[in-house]
């Protein structure tokens, strides 16, 4: 479905509902969720964003997914089966993510921090180290795996999946992906090319 700036626009402050079953292994975090997101009610719907094509190419998936419409009931049970849980730092939906105040993205690790003890993923991955530094106030964290763990879950910083990230393209998002996957213990496939 087409939306328009103004239909878009309807959608600010919104929320998404966490794609998240009972036992995920790798919990991924986003900023906060897009506009088209909320407005179709997936998790990283814009056409430009990266996160499902990585997903499938790291091997994670072994079908793709495509989210701009919304996600499939058969999707979102895929997804959980894999043991991929997805939320976001910030709940509220905002055109960019630079529209996120600091303390709107230290309250997010606030929440996440009490969250992750009753999700019990074996890994946390953030996506985008921007968000974390700013959220976790690690003024130089790095992309990778992280020296502080959240409840005792290790912590890595992946690259944004975001299509305004350009230095980032799906390939190496896949590769991260896919390092993150298997340090959570999830089974992966040849990745996809």
């Amino acid at each position: 479905m087409a939306w328009n700036r103004t239909e878009l626009d309807s959608f600010r402050g919104h929320t998404l509902p966490d794609l998240i079953g009972p036992n995920p292994r790798l919990l991924l975090v986003g900023f906060n969720p897009g506009l088209r997101s909320v407005a179709v009610q997936a998790p990283f719907a814009s056409p430009s964003n990266r996160f499902w094509p990585a997903l499938h190419r790291s091997g994670i998936l072994e079908r793709p997914i495509v989210a701009s419409g919304g996600l499939r009931p058969e999707d979102r049970a895929y997804v959980i089966s894999r043991g991929i849980g997805v939320t976001s730092l910030v709940r509220e939906a905002t055109a960019r993510a630079s529209e996120l105040t600091a303390a709107q993205l230290r309250d997010g690790a606030a929440t996440l921090t009490a969250r992750v003890p009753v999700l019990r993923p074996a890994l946390v991955a953030i996506l985008g180290v921007t968000a974390f530094r700013i959220a976790f106030q690690r003024p130089h964290a790095v992309v990778g795996p992280q020296a502080e763990s959240i409840g005792g879950v290790p912590v890595w910083i992946v690259p944004s999946p975001s299509g305004l990230n350009a230095h980032t393209g799906v390939e190496p998002l896949a590769a991260a992906f896919r390092e993150v996957a298997v340090a959570a213990g999830i089974p992966v496939s040849s990745p996809e090319r």
